[in-house]
Protein backbone atom coordinates (compact mmCIF):
# COMPACT_ATOMS: atom_id res chain seq x y z
CA UNK A 1 0.00 0.00 0.00
CA UNK A 2 1.36 3.37 -1.21
CA UNK A 3 0.89 6.37 1.52
CA UNK A 4 -0.84 9.13 0.25
CA UNK A 5 1.21 12.28 -0.44
CA UNK A 6 1.30 15.81 0.84
CA UNK A 7 -0.87 17.01 -2.21
CA UNK A 8 -3.66 14.51 -0.98
CA UNK A 9 -4.17 16.81 2.16
CA UNK A 10 -3.48 20.48 1.05
CA UNK A 11 -7.08 20.85 -0.04
CA UNK A 12 -10.37 21.81 1.39
CA UNK A 13 -11.19 19.72 4.36
CA UNK A 14 -14.50 18.57 3.66
CA UNK A 15 -13.49 17.17 0.37
CA UNK A 16 -10.43 15.08 1.86
CA UNK A 17 -12.69 14.17 4.79
CA UNK A 18 -15.21 12.06 2.24
CA UNK A 19 -11.86 10.98 0.33
CA UNK A 20 -10.46 9.74 3.34
CA UNK A 21 -13.08 6.89 2.96
CA UNK A 22 -11.97 3.60 2.24
CA UNK A 23 -8.28 4.47 2.57
CA UNK A 24 -5.97 2.98 5.22
CA UNK A 25 -4.63 3.23 8.72
CA UNK A 26 -1.51 1.44 8.85
CA UNK A 27 0.05 1.30 12.38
CA UNK A 28 3.93 -0.21 12.88
CA UNK A 29 3.95 -1.28 16.47
CA UNK A 30 6.12 -3.60 17.64
CA UNK A 31 7.09 -5.56 14.70
CA UNK A 32 3.74 -5.95 13.86
CA UNK A 33 1.50 -3.67 11.26
CA UNK A 34 -1.90 -2.79 12.93
CA UNK A 35 -3.95 -1.79 9.73
CA UNK A 36 -7.47 -0.41 9.40
CA UNK A 37 -9.82 0.95 6.65
CA UNK A 38 -11.21 3.95 7.36
CA UNK A 39 -15.33 4.15 7.47
CA UNK A 40 -15.94 7.15 9.18
CA UNK A 41 -15.03 10.76 9.16
CA UNK A 42 -15.92 14.51 10.06
CA UNK A 43 -14.07 18.12 8.83
CA UNK A 44 -13.33 20.47 11.24
CA UNK A 45 -12.55 23.87 9.51
CA UNK A 46 -10.83 27.02 10.86
CA UNK A 47 -14.29 29.03 10.91
CA UNK A 48 -16.38 25.94 12.58
CA UNK A 49 -17.42 26.84 16.06
CA UNK A 50 -17.21 23.29 16.94
CA UNK A 51 -12.84 23.38 15.52
CA UNK A 52 -10.20 23.51 18.47
CA UNK A 53 -8.85 25.83 15.94
CA UNK A 54 -12.00 28.47 16.04
CA UNK A 55 -10.49 30.80 18.40
CA UNK A 56 -7.09 30.71 16.93
CA UNK A 57 -4.06 28.91 17.43
CA UNK A 58 -3.04 27.96 20.83
CA UNK A 59 -0.63 25.43 21.99
CA UNK A 60 -3.52 22.51 21.78
CA UNK A 61 -4.63 23.09 18.52
CA UNK A 62 -1.35 23.83 16.86
CA UNK A 63 -1.05 21.26 14.64
CA UNK A 64 -3.87 22.60 12.68
CA UNK A 65 -2.63 25.37 11.15
CA UNK A 66 0.94 23.38 10.20
CA UNK A 67 1.68 21.24 7.16
CA UNK A 68 -1.01 19.17 6.22
CA UNK A 69 -0.53 15.81 5.92
CA UNK A 70 0.15 15.24 9.81
CA UNK A 71 -1.46 13.89 12.84
CA UNK A 72 -3.28 16.04 15.13
CA UNK A 73 -3.87 13.90 18.32
CA UNK A 74 -5.63 15.26 21.38
CA UNK A 75 -6.81 14.04 24.87
CA UNK A 76 -10.73 14.38 25.15
CA UNK A 77 -12.72 13.93 28.57
CA UNK A 78 -9.87 12.37 30.33
CA UNK A 79 -10.30 9.22 28.93
CA UNK A 80 -9.14 8.93 25.68
CA UNK A 81 -7.01 9.82 22.43
CA UNK A 82 -8.33 11.15 19.11
CA UNK A 83 -6.44 11.18 16.03
CA UNK A 84 -7.11 14.17 12.70
CA UNK A 85 -5.22 14.47 9.83
CA UNK A 86 -4.16 18.10 9.17
CA UNK A 87 -5.52 19.55 5.79
CA UNK A 88 -5.67 22.74 4.18
CA UNK A 89 -2.56 24.90 3.68
CA UNK A 90 0.03 25.78 5.51
CA UNK A 91 -1.03 28.52 8.27
CA UNK A 92 -5.00 27.62 7.34
CA UNK A 93 -6.40 25.29 10.01
CA UNK A 94 -8.40 22.37 9.10
CA UNK A 95 -8.63 18.50 10.14
CA UNK A 96 -10.19 15.88 9.63
CA UNK A 97 -11.25 13.14 12.42
CA UNK A 98 -10.95 9.78 12.07
CA UNK A 99 -14.08 8.70 13.86
CA UNK A 100 -14.04 5.32 13.10
CA UNK A 101 -12.14 2.01 10.88
CA UNK A 102 -12.77 -1.06 9.85
CA UNK A 103 -10.10 -3.69 10.69
CA UNK A 104 -8.10 -5.66 8.24
CA UNK A 105 -4.84 -6.83 10.24
CA UNK A 106 -3.73 -7.65 13.53
CA UNK A 107 -6.66 -5.42 15.29
CA UNK A 108 -7.98 -7.13 18.46
CA UNK A 109 -10.41 -4.15 19.70
CA UNK A 110 -13.14 -2.58 18.58
CA UNK A 111 -12.35 0.45 16.22
CA UNK A 112 -16.48 2.31 15.61
CA UNK A 113 -15.63 5.44 17.52
CA UNK A 114 -12.68 7.85 18.06
CA UNK A 115 -11.73 6.68 21.02
CA UNK A 116 -11.73 3.08 20.52
CA UNK A 117 -9.72 3.41 17.30
CA UNK A 118 -6.88 5.22 18.88
CA UNK A 119 -6.85 2.81 21.68
CA UNK A 120 -6.65 -0.47 19.13
CA UNK A 121 -4.44 1.07 16.97
CA UNK A 122 -2.25 1.86 20.03
CA UNK A 123 -2.11 5.93 18.84
CA UNK A 124 -1.51 8.44 21.61
CA UNK A 125 -0.08 11.72 22.44
CA UNK A 126 3.79 10.77 21.10
CA UNK A 127 1.96 10.28 17.43
CA UNK A 128 1.13 14.19 17.15
CA UNK A 129 2.39 16.05 14.31
CA UNK A 130 3.22 12.57 13.33
CA UNK A 131 3.77 12.26 9.11
CA UNK A 132 1.25 10.50 7.80
CA UNK A 133 3.06 9.79 4.68
CA UNK A 134 6.08 8.27 6.35
CA UNK A 135 7.30 6.60 9.43
CA UNK A 136 5.45 4.57 12.24
CA UNK A 137 1.81 6.08 10.97
CA UNK A 138 0.63 6.23 7.75
CA UNK A 139 -2.46 6.80 5.67
CA UNK A 140 -2.39 4.87 2.64
CA UNK A 141 -3.88 4.19 -0.62
CA UNK A 142 -5.75 0.61 -1.37
CA UNK A 143 -7.81 -1.04 -3.47
CA UNK A 144 -10.24 0.77 -4.91
CA UNK A 145 -14.00 -0.09 -4.14
CA UNK A 146 -17.31 1.20 -4.97
CA UNK A 147 -19.41 2.50 -1.73
CA UNK A 148 -22.11 4.95 -1.51
CA UNK A 149 -20.78 7.72 1.24
CA UNK A 150 -23.40 9.06 3.42
CA UNK A 151 -23.19 12.24 4.99
CA UNK A 152 -24.87 13.81 7.65
CA UNK A 153 -24.82 16.14 11.02
CA UNK A 154 -21.70 15.62 13.48
CA UNK A 155 -22.12 13.26 16.52
CA UNK A 156 -20.64 13.99 20.17
CA UNK A 157 -20.61 17.64 20.44
CA UNK A 158 -22.36 20.46 21.33
CA UNK A 159 -21.56 23.56 19.15
CA UNK A 160 -22.45 23.19 15.28
CA UNK A 161 -23.44 19.62 15.35
CA UNK A 162 -26.31 20.74 12.74
CA UNK A 163 -23.23 20.71 9.95
CA UNK A 164 -23.28 17.94 7.81
CA UNK A 165 -19.67 17.37 8.11
CA UNK A 166 -19.86 13.53 9.09
CA UNK A 167 -19.30 10.93 6.35
CA UNK A 168 -19.12 7.75 6.60
CA UNK A 169 -19.53 4.26 3.83
CA UNK A 170 -23.06 3.09 4.18
CA UNK A 171 -23.82 -0.07 5.72
CA UNK A 172 -20.77 -0.41 6.94
CA UNK A 173 -20.62 -2.48 10.48
CA UNK A 174 -18.12 -0.51 12.12
CA UNK A 175 -19.77 3.18 11.84
CA UNK A 176 -19.96 4.39 15.02
CA UNK A 177 -22.88 4.42 16.73
CA UNK A 178 -25.19 7.58 18.41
Amino acid sequence: MRPLTRSFYSRNTKVVARQLLGKYIIRKFSKRMLIGKIVETEAYLEDDPASHAFKGKTPRCAPMFEHPGHAYVYFIYGTHYCLNAVTEKYGKAGAVLIRAVEPVSNIKLSTNGPGKLTRALKIGKGLNRADLTRGDLIIAEGKREKFKIIHTKRIGISKASHKPYRYYIKNNPYVSKH
